[in-house]
């Protein structure tokens, strides 16, 4: 299976919230960062202060020389961690495999999701706008490292003097193409000192790392050389890291076209039910509350749960509970656009013992057996009877 990796990084993140919180400084040069006596350094600023030289880190003094009519702001730390976690929420929603690495910046594996890395990005971009009103920017890739590089770099495109909102593909089998022809600092691994040392070989993009000899590398990376050839290339398999232990494991789907109808929603859901069930017993793990999503065409978006009475990684009652939930919160002839399955309150997987244990047992060894055929012989080798045709094209 092709990974799919997303990198999210908010716009100008400092700055978009202190608009949100004091819309009249929408399209003003303002900045974020401490006094301009003393030390006071630019925390982050504004994309119309952006265009007259300001940025990160520079000296607060030196900010106010280049741009004499720059606003200074400040909220307070707290108003940016609310935000940031209304953002990371929002994320760990559509995937449980999320990296947050700052405040406005984390890593999604979206492996497991059908639909396109591009359209996932879409409504991802569209989400954090609509229930934070955050803009933000995604890099879209096999790898992290790629996903990263192809972020920054798409967002050094626009240059417009407002918030990027960029979406950057990179394909499977065009990393190495894509980096090539970029500069060597944009390399993970590649700081100020060894930029200058391989610069004097007249190696200045990332592509020329890539076709050093093996000595020249070890005589610049030591005992990173290999693993730098591999970046170069766009080589990289470093899996997410992700804190702590899930707290839910859910699937969903965005439609190629909205759908009503209830009988294709509902075989929809029990092919989400199935993932859902597979990817908890993967993780060894049992839940005992139910979440269904729905997504109108709108944009309007709605959560529902129940709980059962014990825990279970069985996609049957999984998607019975799902089922109920769909049947009695649909808005019927209203158009869907997404649909998702979760499963929360999550444990080790055990059931009370009753006089129904045989047919539990029988349950969870013909489930085991589907598990191992299709991890040996791929997804498609077992599919329900009544999800043969209408879903084809929305997970094959």
């Amino acid at each position: 299976m092709t990974r799919k990796i997303i990198h999210l990084d908010l716009d100008a993140f400092f700055c978009s919230v202190e608009e949100l919180l004091d819309p009249s400084l929408k399209g003003k040069m303002f900045a974020v960062g401490g006094s301009p006596s003393g030390r006071g350094v630019i925390t982050s600023c504004s994309y119309a202060a952006r265009q007259k030289g300001v940025h990160s880190a520079m000296p607060t003094s030196q900010a106010l020389k280049l741009c004499p009519n720059l606003i200074l702001v400040h909220s307070g730390f707290k108003h940016y961690s609310d935000y940031s976690r209304k953002v990371m929420d929002i994320l760990r929603d559509t995937t449980p495999i999320v990296e947050q690495i700052s405040v406005d910046e984390a890593f999604l594996d979206v492996s497991d999701m059908p639909q396109p890395i591009k359209s996932i990005a879409s409504d991802l971009q569209k989400r954090v706008m609509q229930e934070t009103g955050l803009p933000c920017s995604l890099g879209c890739a096999t790898s992290r490292l790629v996903a990263k590089i192809a972020n920054d770099f798409g967002k050094k495109q626009v240059k417009t003097g407002r918030s990027p909102q960029q979406i950057t593909v990179i394909e499977p089998g065009e990393e190495e193409s894509f980096l090539a022809p970029l500069d060597i600092q944009a390399l993970w691994g590649v700081g100020p000192k060894t930029a200058a040392q391989l610069k004097k070989r007249g190696v200045e993009s990332i592509g020329k790392i890539a076709t050093l000899s093996d000595v020249e590398l070890k005589s610049i990376f030591g005992q990173h050389a290999e693993s730098m050839r591999r970046r170069a290339k766009g080589i990289d398999n470093t899996p997410l890291s992700v804190d702590g232990d899930p707290k839910s494991v859910s699937n969903e789907t965005t439609f190629h076209e909205d759908q009503d109808d209830i009988q294709y929603l509902l075989k929809v859901l029990r092919h989400l039910s199935d993932k859902v069930g597979s990817r908890l017993r993967k993780a060894e793990l049992a839940g005992s509350v139910v979440q269904i999503k729905i997504r109108y065409s709108d944009f309007t978006t709605l959560t529902r749960q129940s709980s059962l009475k014990e825990c279970t990684d069985l996609d049957q009652l999984i998607y019975d509970e799902a089922q109920a939930l769909l049947l009695k919160n649909l808005i019927k002839g209203r158009p869907v656009r997404l649909l998702g399955v979760g499963v929360t309150k999550l444990d080790k997987p055990h059931h009370q013992l009753s006089l129904w244990e045989p047919e539990t047992d029988r349950k969870k060894e013909l489930v085991k057996a589907v598990d191992e055929l299709r991890e040996r012989f791929g997804k498609d080798i077992i599919k329900r009877a009544d999800s043969l045709d209408e879903t084809k094209n929305h997970f094959d």
